[in-house]
């Protein structure tokens, strides 16, 4: 048999190329007609948002793909960002008052490529006013098993959707795959990372901190070398009561304010999903975003204004939701089987690979 790696590259439009993907492609179009059916049976409204957007996120770590709208060819213009994720603009959808709502939204990441990222993808983003994290969490469980196989497999990691998934927080995680890590004791009065204390209690763990490592750099190597490698493996795993600098656009939990009311779902060894129980205060989410806008301009010294008119809309009052992003692209590539999330797109993974074609 041939050696696949000496094989000649085949654009995704050659026929054989499409033939070989052809399955899984034709699984990911039954995927959708699964979730739309899903969605709507819970009472829920497919929206759709614009793809052009005055700011396309405010995670300080996403690349966004800037763009130019002019009024007149010719005449000067002004920035527009394709989004990162549609929640921005649904939230404006929820303060007035549309009710529980989802999109199979096209985004877009710079800087993202591997067998589990696409620059270009899908996310499928659901909202519901009125849910509490723990009622999401049931909600989440329930459409993975309508959509999914009983069992999924990723790389030779195996999850038996059989089992009721687990439902861990990050200071438990920490403490039962970090050595007895206690993460939250490393946040100071104000809920802020304290590096100091946080390489003090690494070094407890038998864990070495790098020189110049911040809080938030050695608490995402921990989680990468010590907690993921251990979770959403035999059978799923929701993640959740992140620490507060990790807070996102999450709310405190108001049982302890150290911990933020978000999970991320991990299945097959690969995460799938994250979500929030919604935070709703306008004035502590413009503080997050000032905060978030001046580290991405330190670390990467550049960026986009913080989304004014968002914060307006949430002054206005949103109701209390909760939200949930998901890769659909990543549960196509578990429900059909594949290798690559390259292997659900209809064209291929982007960018184009250079190169001779044949």
């Amino acid at each position: 048999m041939p050696d696949p790696a000496s094989q000649p590259h085949r654009p995704a439009w050659h026929p054989e190329s499409l033939a070989r993907r052809l399955p899984v492609l034709r699984r990911r179009a039954g995927l959708m007609a699964q979730t739309r059916a899903f969605f709507a049976a819970r009472g829920y409204t497919e929206v759709e948002t614009p793809a052009l957007v005055p700011a396309p996120g405010m995670e300080v770590h996403l690349a966004a793909f800037r763009s130019e709208f002019r009024p007149m060819l010719g005449e000067g213009g002004f920035p527009l960002w394709l989004r990162t994720s549609p929640e921005l603009a649904i939230k404006r959808l929820l303060v007035a008052g549309c009710g529980p709502v989802f999109e199979l939204a096209r985004v877009w990441r710079n800087g993202e490529v591997s067998p589990r990222h696409s620059p270009e993808f899908t996310m499928l983003e659901w909202y519901r006013p009125g849910a509490t994290l723990d009622a999401l969490m049931d909600e989440t469980e329930d459409f993975c098993r309508a959509v999914l196989p009983p069992r999924i497999a990723w790389e030779g990691v195996e999850t038996d959707l059989g089992q009721p998934f687990e439902r861990l927080t990050v200071a438990e995680a920490f403490r039962r795959h970090a050595g007895g890590l206690d993460i939250l004791s490393t946040l100071d009065a104000a809920g802020e990372g304290d590096a100091a204390a946080l390489h003090a209690a690494a070094r407890g763990a038998g864990i070495s901190p790098r020189e110049g490592e911040n809080w938030e750099d050695l608490f995402f190597r921990i989680l990468l070398e010590r907690v993921e490698p251990a979770i959403g493996r035999g059978r799923a795993t929701f993640l959740t009561h992140w620490p507060a600098p990790q807070a996102a656009l999450a709310r405190r939990d108001p049982a302890d304010p150290r911990a933020a009311l978000r999970f991320e779902l991990f299945m097959a060894g690969i995460e799938l999903a994250n979500a929030f129980d919604e935070l709703t205060d306008a004035e502590e989410q413009a503080a997050r975003f000032a905060r978030d806008l001046a580290e991405r301009q330190r670390l990467y010294g550049e960026g986009w204004p913080v989304d004014a008119d968002f914060l307006a809309a949430l002054a206005r009052g949103m109701p209390p939701t909760a939200g949930i992003a998901l890769g659909f692209d990543r549960l196509a590539m578990l429900a059909a089987g594949a290798d690559s999330v390259a292997d659900t797109l209809w064209l291929g993974g982007w960018p184009y690979p250079p190169g001779p074609r044949s």
